[in-house]
């Protein structure tokens, strides 16, 4: 065989027929697509995604992607289900099948039990008078007229389309479900989204005896004393009442150095900053976090709702959280 296109020019085609293939699919966003939505949010089961081949590979991301965005799903391998898998589909349950051509012996095998069963079959293919096409309530157009392989054999823009179309339907269940960052991240509690969405000042702040205080009029150097044992790099400075009258940090008291104040001699009242950025126990860390980079700082005192100092954490807490 002849090669006549050099490897740039043979990736620029196939990227350009793909692209082709997916602006094609824009006008075939139709009531068939808003019909397979109402189907899917209807569904008092999961969404059951079937697929052979390349197919199945983009039934297996179009199921991972339903399921972390508000739509319980997950993939069956169309020749398991006809040996014994088949029982994990119920009666409640919406069937996604793709397959190219639409004759899928596997897939067609499933018809006849999917109708008995009365499950809604939803099909994805790039034949509308293919069986599996005819047997669906609603087939989703994912055909394309050429793929990207030059010998129009290979599935490429096809699985794209395909990819694209799984894509659209996810998100735009996402939209009318009325998903957010916060669901999201609860699908995803390993992931830096989740511990951004998730955590809690609280989760990550020091409190009891871990918190660094001493009381108005203490000693500088009792103070710097407190801030060594405690380890955050600061300290709370409360009035006799125990309410937060400032705070002391790593960075006032360079700023004590500077002045050329007597660390030996000086209270610490005349030092302190008051009365200090504070953040909310149920605040999350990364709104904390944002305090803290837009006022330059590495310390936030926590307080409660009347106002009275419970913690206290360090830009250290949040790195180590993996909020940062």
């Amino acid at each position: 065989m002849t090669h006549t296109s050099t490897p740039i020019q043979s990736a620029q085609r196939t990227i350009r027929l793909e692209l082709q293939a997916i602006e094609a699919l824009l006008a075939r966003i139709n009531g068939d697509f808003t019909r397979a939505c109402d189907l899917i949010l209807a569904c008092k089961g999961r969404v059951v995604v079937v697929g052979m081949g390349k197919s199945g590979h983009i039934g297996r991301k179009i199921a991972a992607t339903l399921a972390s965005t508000g739509t319980t799903a997950y993939f069956v391998h169309p020749g398991e289900a006809s040996h014994g898998d088949m029982g994990m589909i119920t009666r409640d349950d919406v069937v996604l099948a793709l397959s190219n051509s639409g004759s899928t012996t596997e897939i067609v095998t499933l018809l006849p039990l999917i109708k008995r069963l009365g499950i809604t079959l939803i099909s994805m293919t790039g034949k509308a008078d293919s069986p599996l096409a005819q047997a669906a309530a609603v087939n989703l157009d994912a055909s394309v007229t050429q793929e990207a392989c030059p010998l129009n054999l290979a599935p490429t823009s096809s699985t794209t389309v395909s990819l694209v179309l799984g894509d659209a339907l996810a998100i735009a269940l996402l939209e009318a479900r009325g998903f957010t960052a916060e669901d999201f991240a609860f699908s995803h509690p390993g992931g830096a989204l989740g511990r951004r969405l998730l955590l809690k000042v609280e989760h990550v702040m020091h409190s009891g005896d871990a918190l660094p205080r001493v009381q108005r009029g203490t000693s500088l150097r009792e103070a710097l004393l407190e801030m060594t044992q405690k380890g955050l790099g600061m300290t709370l400075v409360l009035e006799a009442d125990g309410r937060l009258a400032g705070v002391f940090t790593d960075g006032d008291l360079r700023r004590t150095l500077d002045k050329g104040i007597d660390v030996r001699n000086a209270g610490i009242d005349e030092v302190m900053t008051s009365p200090g950025k504070t953040a909310r126990a149920d605040m999350l860390a990364a709104e904390a976090l944002k305090i803290m980079e837009d006022h330059k700082i590495n310390g936030l005192v926590v307080i409660d709702a009347q106002g009275m100092p419970i913690g206290a954490l360090n830009m250290h807490d949040l790195l180590r959280a993996g909020v940062l």
